[in-house]
C-alpha cells in the first residue's frame, strides 16, 4: 500500500503533539518498517524545516529531516503539478491541492492527514492517522512495530 502523509502528521510525530502523537507515530513506524510505502511532498520538507526552527537548531532540523527522508519517498513538485494546482479552483488551500497532485503521481491509495475536510475535493481519499491504523492494523500489530 502507498500513502502520502500530510505535513501535519509528520509534525505531530516530530513535536510529540498531543493527543495526536501516538497515531502519528504508528503511521511513521509502519512506513519505517516498510509495511506501508510512505511518501511526502518535497514541499513538506521545506515547510517542516521552517516550522521546526523554534524547537530545533538548524543542524538538528537537518538531521531530523534527513532521517524522515530515509523513511519516506519524496514526491517532487514540478511545473506540471504547480500549473495543475494553480488551475484547480476546487481547493481553497493551494498547498493542499499540491499535496493531492503529489499523491496522484505517487499513486497513493490514501492521503493521511488530520485535516480531512481540506481534502474533500481530492481525487485521492483522505483518512486520519487514527482511522488508518484502526482500519488496517490491530493494536497488537502496531504495538509490536513501535517496540
Amino acid at each position: 500500500m502507498r500513502v502520502l502523509i500530510d505535513t501535519n502528521v509528520i509534525l505531530d510525530f516530530l513535536q510529540k503533539r498531543q493527543p495526536f502523537f501516538e497515531s502519528a507515530a504508528k503511521v511513521i513506524m509502519v512506513c519505517r518498517e516498510q509495511i506501508v510505502q510512505g511518501g511526502i511532498s518535497a514541499q513538506s520538507i521545506a515547510d517542516m524545516f521552517y516550522i521546526l526552527r523554534k524547537d530545533y537548531t538548524s543542524e538538528e532540523r537537518r538531521r531530523i529531516l534527513l532521517d524522515i527522508c530515509q523513511i519516506m519517498d519524496i514526491e517532487s513538485i514540478d511545473k506540471y503539478k504547480l500549473i495543475s494546482a494553480l488551475l484547480n479552483d476546487d481547493f481553497d488551500d493551494f498547498e493542499d491541492c499540491l499535496q493531492t497532485k503529489c499523491a496522484e503521481t505517487f499513486n497513493a491509495e490514501y492521503i493521511i492527514t488530520r485535516n480531512i475536510k481540506d481534502f474533500s475535493k481530492s481525487s485521492i481519499p483522505s483518512i486520519t492517522p487514527e482511522d488508518f491504523c484502526n482500519k488496517f492494523f490491530s493494536d497488537k500489530e502496531t504495538e509490536k512495530i513501535i517496540q
